[in-house]
Parts: C-alpha cells; structure tokens; sequence
C-alpha cells in the first residue's frame, strides 16, 4: 500500500496516539530493550482484543523487545511502550525487565535483543 507521500511504505496498522488516548510516555518506566512475552490466549478470546493487541499478542509469542514491537507495528516508542504497559497490566503479556548485576548487563537478554535485531 503506498503511504501518504508515494513512498511506497505501508502505513501503519492504527493511529497510534489514538489508541493511547493521546499518551506518549507508560505509567511506570519501561527499558526499550524490555523483553515482552504473551501470555496464553485461546485463539476465540482473540477476537475480543483490539486489532493492536492482538498483533503485539500474536508477535510476542517469541520474546519480543520493545524496540522490536515498535519497530514491527512502525509506530513511535512511546505509543509502543504506552500499549505494552497497559496489556501488561491487564495480564495480556508479560514484561522480562533487563536486571542488572552490580552495574553489569545481562549478557542473556542482550543476546536474545541482537538476535530479534537480526532478524529485523
């Protein structure tokens, strides 16, 4: 589908601060290298959620960064951590925070965030 400047680019799939009612930070600080998982959702209590919930769900059934999710739904990171946040506080995926050992990064989780990049 061509965007609004004839680029060629797809638009994205919602407009994203509509859906956020206008919101561009979460209630609660959110790393964007968090990783997100999906809880288990029977595929009929899909057609219950909103089309962006449904695919952050459907994306997020391998672990999935935030910056990933952003970048997949290519709406801003603000509106991508404001959607996560709220599925995640209503148990809709789950948040795998990056802890950090005496300053040091998990070397796992950064792992498994430049593998989802390469597969951008």
């Amino acid at each position: 589908m061509l965007g609004s400047d004839g680029s060629g680019d797809e638009e994205p799939l919602f407009r994203p601060y509509t859906v956020t009612g206008g919101r561009a930070e979460p209630r609660y600080h959110m790393a964007i290298e968090t990783l997100v998982s999906s809880s288990f959702i029977m595929d009929e209590e899909l057609a219950l959620l909103t089309p962006e919930q449904e695919a952050i769900i459907r994306m997020c059934r391998a672990f999935r960064s935030v910056a990933e999710i952003s970048a997949l739904l290519r709406v801003p990171l603000g509106v991508a951590r404001v959607l996560v946040a709220d599925m995640a506080d209503e148990g809709l995926v789950r948040l795998h925070q990056p802890s950090l050992d005496k300053g040091q990064p998990d070397l796992t989780m950064l792992e498994r965030v430049l593998s989802g990049l390469r597969r951008l």
